[in-house]
């Protein structure tokens, strides 16, 4: 095995490419910056070129300069889609594929697409397109990032609904389109953006230039990552050497010794001042095996440090210190090394050297920080107890030796007078040191000269050499005896590497193999708790979530129950996603070490591991491979809980469907015959006052049947997502006025108070959705409002936009009802009393969202009653009535 081999993953990524189409994304921090007149512009120079260019979709917004660079480009015609009664267009992929031009160029590539369309997501027509082998150029903002939705929104106060996934940008060309804040602010100020009122608005919130610094930072940042990932992809693929950074890198290699904890705290430093993923790595050399048992616990309390504070870790087998870190720097292609200089005595760096000294020398793309270990003297180490004989070799291997050495010469004195018989003394020498070690191959070696001396060299049978040449014989007998023992140690110990090595990989592969055949949580289990315990060579527990609290669900061997101290280390464990318990920072009283679970961002349980016998649970060499195991074992669990989630989300939609059907069929099959009695109703004039009030009740009460009937219609609509909704801007005096009218015989009994100022701006809503809001919760405060009470409907202008409030004064909200007021089929207290549907909050709630508000519910704070808010954010209000 060399190490300028291909790496055979990254050829199958790159064969994975051929035939498809390249893309090449156009990437901003933020609207405005020049994305879609830059892709337009490079578009133009390819089409000089010669190449077949054409525009799938383009949004040009009005700005003059981006319509100039779409002159003398072809368009291909965009496809009309009937949604909810209106004709909207998309970009029509069918006729991009039919006319198959050598590069598209597609707009806005987050967009979501109208629903019907063959993709909900316009990246995913990008996908189809490339794959036809057609090339893309598209745009995109960084804030449109799945992986950084919530980071962008937790400074800049908008979260952004339209995301696509971050393999799109790790697969494609990137071109960063940048312009500086400043520059940015006066094309917002100049109207070259958003129009005047907007711009006003969005200088103020979205586009201050502290939120435009951060999303340049991301971009530049996220864009370097991607190209130093696809960089290091095609190094593997192609097996080139090499460092090639284009972002650092960190290596840190820890040792046994005291002092380590500080190589690995300082690498978290560079790490993180260089914003760069990081490894700690032990170089196992044959020496390991030899390491006391305070050694082997320190260095496995560094490693889980390491891992700790966000480090990948690795324990790599080597014959030496110097070669395993020189080859995994480059397997690693790290840009920075961390190690530590102990001091030694000059006469110890003459006989071995500087492993320093030569990782400076011989690691030239890398830059190697050298941090002095503490000084003083190390404490003395305590040595692994050795059978008998072991310094010197085995008895047995002494007197074979000795016996290949007579029978050499029984052999040699039966040839009779032979020149060469020197040359069988070699065969005793060679077995005895490749076999038994160095010290009883120079014993073997000082033997055989003795025996070729005394038995044939003259004068035989003493010890006296009388020609020099006889004295160069017996010197190389002992040369061969000292080399070839030297040759033999160093295969024993790569053959020993590579079998540990070979162990682990057959471990970790036989592992997988038994977690792909399980599919019961309690076997699954087991075979965890079987296979991390006869692997590490411990006892091993299992705890999973159950009903809110950690269940003991498998043991090895078998374990009832756990005390408190390691049920609360594992609680920990679970909690804050930290292991906990012997050998870790927290909790190490309890016998019992325990690692959490995790994948997917979650806790998905703990593993405990625990051996009495011993005074550290794990050897150093055991943490990486147990740190494999778990997270095999946490994607296993990953892979039930998500097959039981779609299971029941499976249930869940299958019900909802029929709940969806049912309503929908009775509340059309109702609506029919109640407009039917309404208009009779309507029509009939009554004969005596009796009458009236008869034909009075039954009038509202028909149309109180009729507005439950019409909100059956409208949280089915509301629920399968099938809301069509008019933009346009209303006054919010003449709405809830509007409101007041249509239920006057609802609110017949209370004085209707109208806090609504004429001044205030108008709001962009849909009329008939915002109406129904204001229907139902005028209705909801005159059911349970104090009978002759009244309503007030307030209105107030607020720094972040408007309220529009909505206040009774009966009983008030229960503690801890203000959230779940709002779901289906919902009622608060006394609702069974006054004959609540459960349904008109919901649908004030679902109506909306739908259009960008958001609807709260609390008691009054100036008296008894509630109150049910409108919030309506700045993005939403327009000039209107007196302005502002």
């Amino acid at each position: 095995m060399t190490d300028d081999r291909p790496d055979p993953e990254a050829l199958l990524r790159a064969t994975a490419q051929e035939g498809r189409g390249r893309l090449k994304l156009f990437l901003g921090a933020a609207p405005g910056v020049g994305k879609t007149y830059e892709m337009l512009r490079e578009g133009v120079a390819r089409l000089r070129a010669g190449v077949d260019v054409v525009i799938g979709i383009v949004e040009t917004h009005g700005r003059a300069e981006t319509e100039a660079q779409v002159q003398g480009l072809e368009i291909v015609p965009r496809r009309a889609v009937d949604y909810e009664g209106r004709s909207l267009d998309e970009m029509d992929v069918d006729a991009i594929l039919a006319r198959a031009p050598q590069l598209v160029l597609v707009d806005e590539l987050a967009h979501t697409n109208v629903p019907g369309s063959r993709h909900d997501k316009r990246y995913q027509d990008v996908e189809e397109l490339l794959a036809a082998g057609i090339d893309v150029y598209s745009t995109v903002n960084i804030q449109h990032l799945e992986s950084l939705n919530d980071v962008v929104a937790s400074f800049t106060k908008v979260r952004v609904r339209e995301t696509l996934p971050d393999r799109v940008l790790e697969n494609a060309e990137i071109e960063v389109v940048d312009i500086p804040p400043d520059e940015l602010i006066e094309r917002l100020r100049e109207g070259k953006v958003y129009i005047p009122e907007e711009a006003t608005r969005a200088l103020g919130h979205f586009f201050s230039k502290s939120n435009l610094s951060a999303l340049r930072e991301l971009a530049l940042r996220r864009a370097a990552q991607a190209v130093d990932a696809q960089m290091l992809d095609y190094l593997r693929a192609h097996a080139l050497a090499g460092t090639w950074a284009g972002g650092d890198r960190v290596v840190v290699a820890v040792h046994e010794l005291p002092g380590a904890a500080e190589l690995v705290r300082a690498a978290k430093r560079v790490a993180d001042a260089l914003r760069a993923p990081w490894t700690a790595v032990h170089i196992e050399t044959p020496r390991a095996a030899q390491f006391s048992d305070a050694e082997n616990a320190r260095l496995a309390a560094t490693l889980h440090l390491a891992s700790q504070l966000g480090a990948q870790v690795a324990s790599v087998p080597a014959e030496s210190v110097l070669a395993g870190l020189k080859r995994f720097t480059v397997e690693a292609r790290a840009t920075q090394l961390i190690v530590g200089k102990s001091a030694r005595s000059r006469w110890f760096e003459l006989r071995h050297g500087s492993v320093v000294d030569r990782l400076v020398r011989e690691t030239p793309g890398i830059a190697v920080h050298v941090l002095p270990m503490a000084e003083g003297a190390p404490a003395p180490r305590q040595r692994p107890r050795r059978g008998p004989g072991h310094g010197w070799g085995k008895p047995m291997g002494y007197a074979v030796s000795l016996g290949l050495t007579g029978l050499v010469t029984l052999v040699g004195a039966s040839m009779g007078n032979v020149t060469n018989i020197g040359l069988l003394y070699l065969l005793p020498v060679m077995v005895a040191a490749t076999r038994y070690g160095v010290r009883t191959g120079v014993v073997t070696g000082l033997a055989s000269s003795l025996a070729y001396n005394f038995f044939f060299i003259p004068p035989t049978h003493t010890f006296t050499i009388q020609d020099p040449q006889n004295i160069l014989t017996v010197l190389t007998l002992m040369a061969v005896a000292v080399v070839s023992s030297q040759l033999a140690a160093r295969v024993r110990a790569q053959a020993v590497l590579a079998q540990r090595s070979a162990g682990q990989n057959s471990a970790l592969a036989g592992f997988a193999r038994l977690l792909t055949g399980t599919s019961k949580r309690d076997e699954l289990g087991q075979i965890l708790c079987a296979e991390v315990g006869r692997l590490l060579d411990a006892s091993t527990v299992l705890l999973l979530p159950e009903h809110g609290e950690l269940a003991l669900v498998a043991a090895f061997p078998p374990e009832d129950r756990l005390e408190a101290i390691e049920q609360a280390a594992a609680r920990w464990a679970f909690d804050h996603n930290q292991p906990t318990g012997r050998g870790s920072d927290t909790l190490t009283a309890s016998e019992w070490l325990f690692h959490p679970l995790a994948a997917g961002g979650r806790v998905l349980g703990v593993m405990g591991l625990a051996r009495p016998d011993a005074t550290t649970v794990l050897r150093s060499d055991q943490l990486p491979l147990l740190l494999s195991l778990l997270d095999q074992a946490a994607l296993a669990l990953e892979r039930m809980a998500l097959e039981a989630e779609m299971a029941t989300v499976t249930q869940l939609k299958e019900r909802d469907r029929l709940r969806a059907a049912l309503l929908s069929s009775v509340s059309h099959d109702l609506r029919t015959p109640l407009t039917t009695v309404l208009g009779m109703l309507a029509e009939m004039e009554p004969a005596s006052p009796e009458q009236a009030g008869q034909l009075a009740a039954a009038r509202s009460e028909a149309e109180r049947l009729h507005r439950f009937v019409a909100n059956l219609l409208d949280m089915v609509r509301i629920e399968s997502g099938a809301l069509h909704q008019a933009i346009e801007p209303v006054d919010l005096a003449e709405a809830a006025a509007s409101a007041v009218h249509d239920l006057r015989r609802a609110l017949e009994g209370h004085a209707i108070r109208l806090d609504v100022s004429p001044e205030l701006p108008f709001v962009s809503v849909d009329a008939q959705l915002f109406h129904h809001c204001l229907i139902n919760l005028l209705e909801n405060a005159a059911k349970y409002g104090d009978s002759g009470s009244p309503i007030t409907i307030s209105a107030r202008r607020q720094p972040s936009g408007m309220t529009l409030s909505v206040l009774d004064e009966g009983p008030g909200l229960a503690a801890g009802e203000e959230k779940r007021i709002f779901e289906t089929f919902a009622r608060i207290e006394g609702s069974d009393r006054k004959g609540g549907t459960g349904l008109g909050l919901a649908i004030v709630k679902g109506f909306a969202e739908a259009m960008g508000l958001r609807v709260d519910a609390a008691n009054r704070a100036d008296g008894a009653g509630a109150c049910f808010t409108l919030r309506i954010p700045e993005s939403h209000l327009r000039k209107g009535g007196g302005g502002e």
